[in-house]
């Protein structure tokens, strides 16, 4: 296998495998489920602190 294979073989499956972890991220944050968690943490610098 020379170098110019190996870079097209990382080249095409290392963006596959990025395009795939971004789809599984992507669905991560949109799913329905983890709306509340994503509102209580974007209100979370907001809220006040009662330690002082």
């Amino acid at each position: 296998m020379t170098y110019a294979e190996l870079a097209a073989f990382a080249k095409t499956w290392g963006l596959l495998y990025f395009f795939a972890i971004f789809i599984g991220v992507l669905i991560y944050a949109l799913w329905p489920k983890n709306q509340a968690t994503f509102d209580r943490a974007a209100r979370l610098p907001l809220e006040e602190e009662s330690d002082q």
